[in-house]
């Protein structure tokens, strides 16, 4: 599976990027059910919201698991699990077969991906302020002598009030 389809899988649900158990599910080639299944039985591999957690009615109608909610015929029996990146790379040790090891590999790289472009998106950003910040006071000084060039009135009035400098050759001679 390709890793730019994972990457559409991924949302932010809680301040986390996490997984749905029925994307999950898809990609593994199994029945949400039997995923749920699989994940109660070795429920110590998941405990704290860390690894996984189940999604409240709240969290589903909002946002973009809204469009998910509607895709699924609006009426679902039972809230999905969202599994963070930690719960997915478990998941390969509950769901151990070559297909789920193979999709783990990719949807792990998917969330290196994410997280890395995360960070050079942050450091673009703070570098791009650093920039602003340094060089605003200089361009600010530009735009203000040009600003005062392009001002005939003010020009020609300050021209005649300022003192000449440099050699001023001896009258007497």
């Amino acid at each position: 599976m390709q890793i730019e389809r994972i990457q559409t899988k991924i949302y932010e649900i809680r301040g986390m990027k996490v997984m749905l158990d029925f994307d999950l599910a898809e990609m593994y080639g199994s029945e949400t059910a039997q995923l749920k299944r699989a994940v109660r039985r070795n429920s110590e591999r998941f405990e704290g919201d860390d690894f996984m957690f189940e999604l409240t009615r709240e969290e589903l109608s909002r946002c973009q698991i809204g469009t998910l909610n509607k895709g699924r015929g609006g009426n679902i029996k039972y809230l999905p699990f969202a599994f963070t990146e930690l719960g997915v790379s478990m998941l390969s040790s509950v769901l151990n077969s070559k297909t789920a090891i193979e999709i783990n590999r990719n949807i792990m790289r998917a969330f290196v991906f994410i997280r890395q472009y995360a960070l050079t998106h942050k450091d673009l950003t703070q570098k791009l302020q650093e920039i602003e910040s340094k060089y605003d006071k200089q361009f600010n000084d530009v735009y203000d002598a040009i600003n005062f060039l392009m001002q005939k009135d003010n020009q020609e009035s300050t021209q005649k009030q300022r003192t000449k400098i440099g050699y001023k050759p001896n009258p007497k001679e």
